[in-house]
């Protein structure tokens, strides 16, 4: 698996501890922030459209041959060519390194891949640019889990769903894990 436990431990103490230092540093547009404050708020239909709206906003570079690289990345992906997938999104990545969305599709192929190692370097990459990026911080908490350290996972979870309550897969993984990150018998 290639996972140094000290990279490890320091994306795990960036999400959980510098999230909110970050977060007031981070610059993010007027829109995402007024949605992520809609999210938080949100019943759960109203929250996925809201989802939807953070992720497009997000997924915009600011330039169309970049947002071409992230297309041709995702296509990629979605077809099963995860190394042309990484390609692209390691190239839009040499070229706007910046991008907080290149870093996080270039961690989901990296984790098609089982990868686990690159992926959490990338995840970093993305919540140190975007500390409010839930789904990378969903994916955090996937590769945690996967890991078997249930509870650090755990608590990346909670992260998530402090940010976007009704996140259902967030919710079903903080559930199952409760008993584990705990210490409490079932």
């Amino acid at each position: 698996m290639g996972v140094s436990m000290h990279n490890l431990k320091l994306v795990v103490a960036a999400v959980l501890f510098l999230t909110p230092v970050l977060a007031t540093a981070q610059d993010q547009s007027d829109q995402a922030t007024t949605l992520l404050q809609q999210l938080h708020e949100a019943d759960p239909t109203d929250a996925k459209k809201i989802e939807r709206e953070i992720s497009l906003i997000w997924g915009r570079s600011g330039s169309p041959s970049m947002d071409l690289l992230l297309t041709r990345g995702q296509d990629a992906l979605e077809a099963g060519e995860v190394q042309t997938a990484i390609g692209h999104f390691s190239a839009l990545i040499d070229h706007a390194p910046e991008f907080a969305e290149a870093w996080h599709r270039r961690a989901t192929a990296f984790y098609r891949e089982e990868e686990f190692g690159l992926a959490l370097a990338d995840l970093g990459h993305v919540l140190t640019l975007n500390p409010n990026h839930f789904n990378a911080m969903f994916g955090l908490a996937v590769i945690l889990e996967t890991l078997d350290r249930p509870q650090e996972a755990f608590r990346v979870y909670e992260k998530v769903l402090d940010l976007y309550p009704t996140h259902e897969r967030a919710l079903e993984a903080e559930e199952r894990l409760r008993a584990q990150a705990t210490g409490q018998k079932i």
